[in-house]
C-alpha cells in the first residue's frame, strides 16, 4: 500500500497557510505538480484525452445552495474561487493572483488577474466577484451566508481590484474564499436558479456539457481557464463511486481512471493488482444531535453517548483499521485540533450508565440512530455499544433525497463532517445558530468572541494556534456533536494515469494526464 497522508501533520495547515498580507505569486509552483507528470506531459501526442474520475455527483451545481460539503470537489470541475487552497491546505491564488489586508485588518482587497471570463464568454471582472459573493451573502436559499457575515460591504475598485469591508477583523477570509463560499458565478446564469442547479457555468478548469443526475457528468476543457495550460485533458468524465461488486472490474476495463473507495472495498482493489493509496484528510465522521429535543437536551445523557462509544472499536473494526479516534472536529496536527479534548469521554460502559442515571435515567432510555445507508457498519456497531450501556438504539435509514440538514427530522444522525477550508468556518458550520450540521440551532455563548478573537490574528501570528484551539474547546466541551474518528481517502488508478497529487482538502487536477 502506497501511503501519501499524513501532509497537514507537518504543515498544520491553516496555522503555517501561505497568507501573505501583501501579496502572493502570480501562479502555482512547479512544486504544485506531481513530479510523476515530469518530463512526460511534453510530450503531447503520447497524451490520452479523457480522463473519469469515481467520485460522487453533486446535490447541485450551484455552490449558493449546496447544502453538501463534499459537492465541493465536483464544483471545483467548473468553478474557480478567489482563491484555491493547495495540496497542504494553504490559502494561495486563484482568481486573484494577490490580495492585501489594510493596516487594521478591517478590510482586504483582492486583485484579480485581468482578462478573466466565465465560460459563457461574460466578463469576471471585479463587479462580477462582487455579484456573486453578495449573492451568496443575501440570496434567501444561501447556506454560505453564515460564513459571509464578517463581510458588511462589497466595493468593485477597479476593474480587477474588489474590496471587502469587514465587520471585525478577520484573516480568514483568503482560506474562506477558496471553497464554496468563494467560488464566483456568472452573474447572467445566477438569474435563474433553477437552471443554475443543473447548468452551472463558471471559470474553472472544466465546462459541463452532458449531466445526467445519479448517473454522469460529462466535461470539457475550458480554454479560458487562467491556468489551463496545466490542464491536460480534454474531456473529463465523472461518475458516482463504484460500489463493491464492480469497483475492480471498473478499473481494469477502463471504466474509471481514477477511482476513491471505501475502506472496505480496499482489500479486493489490492488483491486485483491495483495499489491504494491512502490519504489522511480533514474530514472526520461524527453524530449530528438536536440539543432541543428529548433525551438530548440533557447534556449528561450526552456524555453518557459519548462514553459508552469504543471509538477504537470503530476504527478497527467498522473502519477496517483505518482512522484515529477523535473527540473534536480536527484530526491532529491540525492548527484547531486541541490536545485538550483528546479522549475527552474514555470508554466505559460503568460510566456511561452512571450519567444516564444522574441525568434521571436510570433505567436506560431508548432512541433511534439514523443512517444515510442500511449497510453502515459503523452505525450498527455503534448501536451494539450503545445497547450495552442501556441505550436501546433502533436504526433507521433516512429517507433517499431528503436533507437533515434542512429538514432536521432525525435528531440522533451518523454523519461526515466534510471539513471546510477555514477553521473559523468550520466552527460556524458546525456550532454557529445558523450552521448546518447544527440541528438544534443553539450556540454557546462565548463562542462568538472565541471565534472573533481567533479571526483576528493573522494565519502566521504566534498567538493564531492557541486563539483558535480555545474556540475549539469551548465549542466541543457545550455542543452535543459526538465525533467519532478521522477519515482517510483511499484512492486507486490505472498505471495509464500520471500526475495525480493528493490533497488534504479539494481534488485538483493540474498536471494530470493519461496515457494513450
Amino acid at each position: 500500500m502506497i501511503r501519501v497522508g499524513k501532509a497537514f501533520k507537518s504543515a498544520s495547515i491553516a496555522g503555517v497557510a501561505a497568507l501573505v498580507l501583501s501579496g502572493c505569486a502570480s501562479q502555482a509552483s512547479s512544486s504544485d505538480v506531481s513530479s510523476s507528470g515530469g518530463a512526460a506531459v511534453s510530450a503531447a501526442d503520447q497524451r490520452g484525452d479523457t480522463l473519469t474520475w469515481g467520485w460522487s455527483l453533486p446535490s447541485t451545481w450551484d455552490p449558493v445552495t449546496s447544502a453538501i460539503g463534499n459537492d465541493v470537489h465536483a464544483l471545483t470541475l467548473v468553478y474557480e474561487g478567489v482563491t484555491e487552497v493547495n495540496a497542504k491546505g494553504e490559502a494561495q491564488p486563484g482568481l486573484a493572483q494577490s490580495w492585501t489586508y489594510a493596516k487594521d485588518g478591517r478590510s482586504v482587497t483582492f486583485h484579480l488577474r485581468p482578462g478573466l471570463t466565465f465560460s459563457d464568454g461574460t466578463k469576471l471582472d471585479a463587479a462580477a466577484v462582487k455579484a456573486s459573493l453578495e449573492r451568496g451573502k443575501t440570496a434567501k436559499d444561501s447556506t454560505i451566508a453564515p460564513q459571509l457575515a464578517t463581510v458588511e460591504s462589497i466595493t468593485a475598485d477597479s476593474t480587477t481590484d474588489v474590496t471587502l469591508h469587514l465587520t471585525q477583523v478577520d484573516y480568514q477570509i483568503p482560506l474562506l474564499l477558496s471553497g464554496k463560499t468563494g467560488q464566483i458565478v456568472s452573474q447572467a446564469a445566477s438569474k435563474d436558479a433553477t437552471k443554475l442547479a443543473t447548468q452551472p457555468v463558471g471559470a474553472g478548469p472544466f465546462i459541463l456539457k452532458s449531466y445526467v443526475p445519479g448517473s454522469q457528468a460529462t466535461l470539457v476543457k475550458n480554454p479560458k481557464f487562467w491556468n489551463a495550460d496545466k490542464i491536460l485533458v480534454t474531456n473529463f468524465i465523472l461518475k458516482p463511486t463504484p460500489d463493491p461488486s464492480v469497483a475492480v472490474a471498473g478499473l481494469q476495463s477502463g471504466q474509471f481512471n481514477v477511482a476513491d473507495f471505501t475502506a472496505s472495498q480496499v482489500s479486493g482493489v489490492k488483491a486485483a493488482g491495483f495499489p491504494v493509496e491512502t490519504t489522511d484528510v480533514l474530514p472526520v465522521r461524527v453524530i449530528d444531535v438536536n440539543n432541543t429535543v428529548k433525551p438530548f437536551d440533557n447534556p449528561k445523557v450526552i456524555q453518557a453517548i459519548s462514553t459508552a462509544i469504543d471509538r477504537q472499536a470503530l476504527v478497527k473494526t467498522a473502519n477496517f483499521g483505518y482512522g484515529q479516534p477523535v473527540w473534536q472536529p480536527f484530526p491532529k496536527g491540525y492548527v484547531a485540533h486541541n490536545p485538550e479534548l483528546d479522549n475527552l469521554y474514555p470508554h466505559s460502559v460503568t460510566k456511561a450508565k452512571q450519567l444516564l442515571a444522574e441525568a434521571g435515567y436510570p433505567n436506560g432510555i431508548n432512541i433511534q440512530l439514523a443512517l444515510g445507508k442500511a449497510d453502515d457498519p459503523v452505525g450498527e456497531l455503534i448501536q451494539q455499544q450503545l445497547n450495552a450501556a442501556g441505550i436501546q438504539t433502533t436504526l433507521t435509514v433516512q429517507t433517499p433525497g431528503a436533507n437533515n440538514y434542512i429538514t432536521r427530522r432525525y435528531p440522533f444522525a451518523l454523519d461526515q463532517f466534510n471539513a471546510r477550508q477555514s477553521p473559523v468556518q468550520a466552527l460556524q458550520v458546525l456550532f454557529g445558530p445558523q450552521g448546518l450540521m447544527n440541528l438544534g440551532k443553539t450556540t454557546p455563548a462565548a463562542l462568538p468572541a472565541a471565534v472573533a478573537k481567533a479571526s483576528g490574528y493573522a494565519l502566521t501570528d504566534p498567538a493564531y494556534p492557541a486563539a483558535i484551539q480555545a474556540a475549539t474547546k469551548i465549542a466541543v466541551t457545550n455542543m452535543p456533536n459526538v465525533f467519532l474518528f478521522t477519515v482517510t481517502r483511499f484512492t486507486a488508478h490505472s498505471p495509464k494515469v500520471h500526475g495525480l497529487q493528493h490533497w488534504v482538502d479539494i481534488q485538483r487536477f493540474e498536471g494530470v494526464w493519461v496515457e494513450k
